[in-house]
């Protein structure tokens, strides 16, 4: 064995280790991580800040003493990003002020009764249900039974005109303090490759052991289990896609959220395609003597192999999260030479697994299926090949798709079992 592949095996070594204890991680510590741009002290000061400036200017523009009605909207209206804000405050006001005009209009004609409160709620629901005020459905009733209740044209002023600071207080503090949430979700995409590297170098490794038997299973279950990290991941970008729309800070971004979305589509495809690989080496594993796995020296090809993929992987990681144009072309190098490395050792694998199949009957459809999903890893990784990114962000108009939903794939792509 040359220089070359010696280099490339105690790479391919190291790269599994320093993944496998990403991978370790519990889901929970995965989520403090990509929260990690906006701290839970953070919020608080936020959410503070913004309900005593809500008081104080409900304070200087109404005549109630204690205006508490504007922080509290304040704080229902702000939330994690700026066009999820604007989205909450558009129909918090739209409730509150649907309320009050029902009760002003109902209290004109009959008084505070049981059977009023009852036409009221209903009515109040059917109009917040007309109108699609989401979340904030529930407002428009409990605005109305408490102006029913007190009465009073004053009541319907202080309440409306409350509602309309504190929402204005809650698109300031959006528009001040909230920032675009990029950060957690390339750590996210960063997190995902380390751990399907990590996934193919522990393969490589216990191919090298001749384990492969006893670890097989195992191997299937942790491909498997990648799929909910595609949804935490997916639920990751999700986020930052909300949190650049309408925000003035996206403009500054150099990489844009649609970049990371079409990463993922093609770290997706890896996963599920390793999920058939790991299908295929437990059936190569029960062949018993039919086994090609036996074969240390097609155990040691297909080992190479899966190296010089968990290197791409990890080559692919960072070129999908880097900003400066220089070090992105570096890595894009790098990561031509992995798949190009990973296309020799599969070569020199079909060489060994290429036997007649009239001479080896028995497992010859689990051989050509073998290098079937190697081929597909590999071409999945040059077609997805993440290209430079502009140094001003190109605002993508795409509606975020709900978390878990998966993307279409192309026609020519065929799914693997597992």
């Amino acid at each position: 064995m040359n220089r070359t592949m010696l280099f490339r095996r105690r790479r391919g070594k190291q790269l599994g280790a320093t993944a496998r204890a990403v991978a370790q991680r519990t889901p929970q510590a995965l989520t403090v991580v990509r929260r990690r741009a906006q701290p839970t002290a953070v919020t608080i000061i936020r959410l503070t800040c913004t309900a005593v400036f809500a008081y104080l200017l409900a304070l200087a523009l109404t005549s109630t003493p204690r205006p508490v009605l504007a922080p509290l909207t304040a704080l229902l209206v702000v939330q994690v990003s700026l066009y999820q804000t604007v989205r909450s405050a558009v129909t918090k006001v739209a409730s509150v002020v649907a309320g009050v005009l029902l009760a002003v209009g109902l209290s004109a004609w009959v008084g505070f009764t049981w059977w009023s409160l009852g036409i009221t709620v209903a009515m109040a629901l059917v109009i917040g249900y007309a109108l699609r005020l989401g979340e904030n459905i529930l407002e428009v009733p409990i605005s109305a039974m408490l102006i029913l209740s007190v009465g009073t044209s004053a009541a319907a002023d202080s309440r409306v005109v409350e509602t309309f600071v504190g929402t204005g207080a809650g698109l300031a503090a959006g528009f001040l303090l909230t920032s675009p949430r990029v950060q957690p979700a390339e750590e996210a995409i960063a997190e995902l490759c380390a751990r399907v590297a990590g996934l193919l170098g522990g393969m490589a490794t216990g191919l090298s052991a001749g384990s492969v038997p006893d670890a097989a299973a195992d191997w299937l279950r942790q491909a498997r289990s990648l799929g909910a990290e595609i949804r935490r991941v997916d639920e990751a970008l999700r986020q930052a896609e909300d949190s650049v729309r309408l925000n003035p800070r996206s403009l500054r971004l150099p990489l844009a959220a649609v970049s990371l979305r079409d990463s993922l589509e093609t770290l997706e495809h890896e996963t599920t395609t390793i999920r058939g690989l790991g299908r295929s080496l437990t059936d190569l594993s029960r062949l018993g003597g039919d086994d090609p796995l036996q074969d240390p020296e097609v155990r040691d090809r297909l080992a190479g192999v899966l190296w010089e993929l968990a290197a791409a992987v990890r080559s692919y990681g960072s070129l999908a999260t880097e900003h400066d144009l220089a070090r992105h072309q570096v890595l894009e190098s790098e990561l031509e030479e992995d798949l190009a490395a990973a296309r020799q050792q599969q070569d020199r694998l079909s060489e060994l697994l290429g036997t007649d199949p009239a001479a080896r009957p028995v497992g010859w459809p689990l051989r050509g299926e073998l290098i079937s999903h190697l081929d597909r890893l590999r071409n999945e990784l040059q077609a997805g090949k993440p290209a430079s990114r502009p140094r001003r962000r190109v605002r993508s108009w795409r509606r975020p798709r709900p978390a878990g939903q998966r993307q279409r794939r192309s026609p020519n792509r065929a799914w693997p079992r597992g």
